[in-house]
Formats: C-alpha cells, sequence, structure tokens
C-alpha cells in the first residue's frame, strides 16, 4: 500500500542544500589537488622504464648543486627500446586497441584540383567492413623517375576537412587557421596527404567516442586504425620516401599529433600546432579559463590519463624521433606559461638522451593559426629536403 503521506524531516536546524553543497566543494578540492600532484605520480610511471630513468629523475630532484658543465648523457635507443611497453599501455589501456584493418584497402582516387606546380587527388581505403579512411594527396608535377620524396601528413582541426589545408586565398572561412599550409607544402615540392579524422558533424562524434568507451575504447582507437592503413598505402607509392613521413597538425590534429605519431612509428617527425598543453590541467581545473571545464567538449577525459600521461609523456614516445610545438600568444586553446612549462620536460629529456637538436618550441604572436615560418625548416631539416631558394 501506498503511505498516508511522504516522510517529514523533523530535524532542526539541518540546511541540506549548503550540506550538499559543502560535499561537492569537497570533491571539486580533492580533484584541483590531484592536479599539481599527477605530475609526480606519472613521473614514477617513466621512471620503470630503465634503472638509468629513474636515476634520471633522482637526480633532477637533488638538492645539492651540480657544478658540471655538461652532464653525461644517454642512449636514445635504448630509451626508445625501453619505451615500447609504455607505448602498448598508452594504446591499451588509454587510447583504446582495436584489431588491426583487416581487409584490403582497395584505393579509389579521383583528381580534385590542378595548380602549375601539382595535382591533388581525392583518396579513399577501406579499414574494416563499413569502416574507410579518406584524404587528400598532392603530387608535385615535377617528380623525376625513380624518384622518392618526403611526405607530410597535415591533419585539420575540429569540424575540418581534408580541403580546408589546400585553402589559400585569404578570407576564404579556412585559411585564417590553415594559412593554406597544405599547397604551401606541395609548392616546395613535398608530397602532401590530408586525412579527415573523425572528429566533426556537432555533438555526433561525441556519442560515437561515448560508445567506444562501453568496450574500453575511443575515438582515437578508430583514427589510429585509420592512420594506420594510410601509412601503409603511402609506403606502397614508388614516388614516396618511407622513411621521410612527418605529420603536422592543428587544433584536434595538434591533438592527433601528439598521440598518432607516438604511437604509429612510421612517422618520422610530429608537429603539435596550436594545441600544445598542460593536458590534466586542461581538462579538470576549475581556476583557468581555458579548462575544458568551462566548455562543451565533454569527450575529452581518458580514463586514468592524468596519472599515465600528459602532453610530455606522450612526446616521450617519439624519442628519438624529432618532435615540434608551434604557440600562439594569443591563442586562448591554452596560456603560455601552461605550454613552456610541459614543454621544458620535454626539452629535457631529449637533451638528457643527446638530442636536443631535435626538439624545438616556436612562439608567435598570433592566435589558433599555422604560421608556416619555424614548422616549415623544421619540416625542411628532419625531412633533408632543401629549403627554396
Amino acid at each position: 500500500m501506498a503511505p498516508a503521506a511522504l516522510p517529514t524531516d523533523r530535524r532542526k536546524a539541518v540546511a541540506t542544500a549548503l550540506r550538499q553543497k559543502r560535499q561537492v566543494e569537497e570533491l571539486e578540492q580533492h580533484v584541483q589537488w590531484l592536479i599539481p600532484n599527477s605530475d609526480h605520480v606519472r613521473s614514477r610511471l617513466c621512471r620503470q622504464l630503465h634503472p638509468w630513468v629513474d636515476r634520471l629523475f633522482q637526480e633532477n630532484q637533488m638538492s645539492k648543486w651540480a657544478g658540471k658543465a655538461r652532464a653525461d648523457t644517454y642512449s636514445a635507443e635504448e630509451f626508445a627500446k625501453a619505451s615500447g611497453r609504455l607505448r602498448d599501455y598508452f594504446w591499451t589501456e588509454i587510447l583504446g586497441k582495436l584489431e588491426k584493418p583487416t581487409v584490403e584497402m582497395r584505393p579509389r582516387t579521383r583528381k580534385n584540383r590542378e595548380t602549375k606546380k601539382w595535382a591533388a587527388y581525392d583518396v579513399v581505403l577501406d579499414v574494416w567492413p563499413e569502416v574507410f579512411a579518406w584524404g587528400m594527396l598532392a603530387v608535385p608535377k615535377d617528380l623525376e623517375p625513380g624518384e622518392k620524396r618526403p611526405v607530410v601528413v597535415v591533419q585539420h582541426g575540429h569540424s575540418g576537412l581534408p580541403d580546408h589545408l589546400f585553402s589559400n586565398v585569404p578570407g576564404e572561412g579556412a585559411y585564417s587557421a590553415y594559412q593554406g599550409t597544405g599547397a604551401d607544402l606541395a609548392d616546395r615540392g613535398f608530397i602532401v596527404f590530408s586525412p579527415h579524422n573523425l572528429y566533426g558533424g556537432g555533438d555526433r562524434f561525441r556519442y560515437l567516442n561515448k560508445k567506444a568507451n562501453l568496450v574500453k575504447g575511443t575515438l582515437f582507437s578508430v583514427i589510429l586504425a585509420q592512420h594506420q592503413q594510410i601509412l601503409n598505402w603511402l609506403k606502397t607509392l614508388s614516388f614516396v620516401d618511407a622513411k621521410r613521413i612527418g605529420f603536422y597538425g592543428l587544433s584536434y590534429g595538434g591533438e592527433t599529433a601528439v598521440r598518432v605519431p607516438p604511437i604509429l612509428t612510421d612517422y618520422s617527425l610530429s608537429i603539435c600546432s596550436a594545441d600544445f598543453n598542460d593536458w590534466t590541467r586542461k581538462v579538470a581545473t576549475c581556476h583557468d579559463r581555458y579548462s575544458f571545464m568551462f566548455h562543451g567538449e565533454w569527450e575529452m577525459s581518458y580514463f586514468n590519463m592524468g596519472s599515465t600521461f600528459s602532453y610530455a609523456e606522450m612526446v616521450y614516445l617519439m624519442i628519438p624521433r624529432p618532435f615540434m610545438a608551434e604557440r600562439g600568444h594569443h591563442d586562448t586553446v591554452s596560456d603560455d606559461s601552461w605550454a613552456a612549462m610541459e614543454y621544458s620536460k620535454i626539452r629535457w629529456m631529449y637533451d638528457q638522451l643527446d638530442i636536443g637538436d631535435r626538439t624545438e618550441i616556436e612562439f608567435h604572436n598570433g592566435g589558433h593559426t599555422m604560421q608556416k615560418r619555424g614548422t616549415f625548416e623544421f619540416l625542411h631539416k628532419h625531412l633533408n629536403w632543401p629549403t627554396p631558394k
């Protein structure tokens, strides 16, 4: 039988709403304390790679002054070999690892556009049944018979499309962010591939990410398989040098730059533009306007990532390959101090392995955009392609 009346709270001087508020604030304060402490938790994971890596971190925290003009360095190749299991952990436990592409690529192409210097083609590749990868390939016209050239994979950001990287008309919608980067690189003689990633369509991709979480996956579980198939295909092209395939991504493409190339080692370098961050703070802080807590990107939380990987730890998986960050002073995706502090860990690690010349950060007095200055120099240098005169 239904009760005659609802229960009545007969306690005196009880403010349940205020009590609930205090409980929520206590939970929030605990999480905010975990953010700065997470840096120490993540370092413990890296220190498990090798005894000398543990020793490196210990020496860096010693209280005594170091009097050496130059400290001893360690082997980048040994570090890379030891980091293999950390790479597997990142892929399997954080991003989610799905089965490798299971069908033939069955590449389909059609011409999209043409200039005096290059021709561009739409490309579609099968990955799994009913799942495909697609993008735009620009091929320079001055290729010599038998010549193999470096490739730059240029990645769009949120709600972008492959041809946005080739929009080189100032004033067009996509130009302000991408600055015609794909077209300019093709003009310089690079082979350029601009793939499509899934982060578009309003919140539709976020719901797909949520569904993937139920089977220990994320959006990047699919993106990784698509990029693996793209790399597989690029390596079959007679004019591609498979050992010189670089990655340059903006915004969500910059997020891709620290998630996909660290795992897929066929990428020989990576550039993160308009995204480089202190990831744990970016996701969870309630004290800065740059945080996702004040915006609508609710898919950005990855289970236990704060205790395992921020941008520095992800880039450690690039070693010994080159890495660069491109940061605009007026880009509200982050704060200069966040980016500088996080990058300092990367530079420190590269220096300990005597490969400090393989990493850079460029600050510019702009916003959420590709600048094409230091990054182009970086691509020419590390992909060993001559700069135009």
